[in-house]
């Protein structure tokens, strides 16, 4: 391809799309800098506001015998005057990742839409529970902490995670009011969050392998699984690891920790999921509590895994107004 036709193909529709977005018009102005005599003048009306993202954050380190661990957090900022209540999302990675810089559709979304967001990393296999769940904690503190800083509404923080990511948003908010996982910085101010959302989740590490196929579901019973290491860790010397079906568990499952605090929306008991398959479906029955809003559930009917991210992208934007 010449670089004649590769100009008309690639630049002259961008500078189509450019001129629509604006009014072009002949005009005598010489009092813009760079005007020539002749020179077309181009108004362009902004609908979107500026949104600022600032990268490399350190919002945890977490020192060991020979280093210190740093946790990063990215946050995308609206450039507005006023508080803004804050979205932090936690990725996914069948525990063993955690690529907080993925799902920038939605994020962006969100931000558009008037949040601030944040991105956050967190500590994965080999690293056992509730190492996770501190983290979680930390960035929400960490925030909450700079929430002059960054614009945000402390009063109004919520969690969203896809996934593994999912299973630890739905800790964190069942874990509202418990101290035990509060460690490292700011342990001043509080880490309860106001809102969760959870993406193809996993709720109970047990039901992970349901409704796969009976060798799928075999290797979930495993001693070896990511869940089965996320809460016993490898065997070693005298650690003998275990099943993620033995009795230790208890205290990784959210249900425990929703008996014991107040989420901001409290798992009922006749509810039902298999948001762990990878088939990302959901069975609910919910009851909301008198005087709290009512939950929502999403179900994608046939949907793989991660099928959620294009239908979030789009329920953030058309739904911004009602969740300001």
């Amino acid at each position: 391809m010449n670089i004649r036709k590769a100009f008309l193909l690639k630049a002259v529709p961008a500078a189509c799309a450019l001129f629509a977005a604006g009014t072009v018009f002949a005009a005598d102005r010489a009092d813009l800098m760079g005007y020539v005599p002749g020179a077309e003048v181009m108004k362009v009306d902004v609908t979107d506001g500026r949104i600022d993202t600032i990268s490399g954050i350190i919002y945890s380190q977490l020192p060991t015998q020979r280093s210190i661990r740093q946790l990063r957090m990215t946050v995308m900022t609206p450039r507005t005057k006023a508080r803004k209540p804050a979205v932090v999302y936690f990725p996914g990675g069948g525990f063993t990742s955690a690529d907080h810089e993925k799902f920038i559709e939605m994020r962006h979304a969100l931000a558009r839409a008037g949040f601030v967001v944040a991105a956050a990393e967190y500590r994965t296999v080999p690293v056992k529970f509730p190492a996770l769940v501190e983290d979680g904690k930390a960035a929400v503190r960490y925030l909450r902490a700079h929430a002059d800083e960054y614009g945000i509404d402390p009063e109004r923080i919520g969690v969203i995670g896809d996934s593994a990511g999912g299973y630890l948003v739905q800790m964190l908010g069942a874990t509202n009011g418990e101290k035990a996982f509060d460690k490292g910085d700011f342990t001043n101010v509080s880490s309860d969050v106001q809102a969760v959302c959870t993406i193809y989740g996993i709720s109970d590490l047990t039901s992970i392998g349901e409704g796969l196929d009976p060798a799928q579901a075999k290797v979930h019973a495993s001693p070896a699984v990511t869940e089965a290491l996320l809460v016993h860790g490898p065997a070693f010397g005298k650690s003998p690891g275990g099943s993620i079906f033995s009795h230790r568990r208890q205290r990784a499952a959210v249900s425990h920790h929703a008996r014991l605090g107040r989420p901001p929306r409290e798992p009922d008991a006749e509810r039902t999921s298999r948001s762990g398959s990878q088939e990302g479906r959901h069975r609910r029955r919910v009851r909301p509590r008198r005087g709290r809003r009512p939950r929502r559930s999403a179900l994608v009917p046939e949907a793989r895994h991660r099928a959620c991210r294009e239908i979030l992208r789009k329920e953030a934007w058309q739904s911004r107004k009602g969740c300001r």
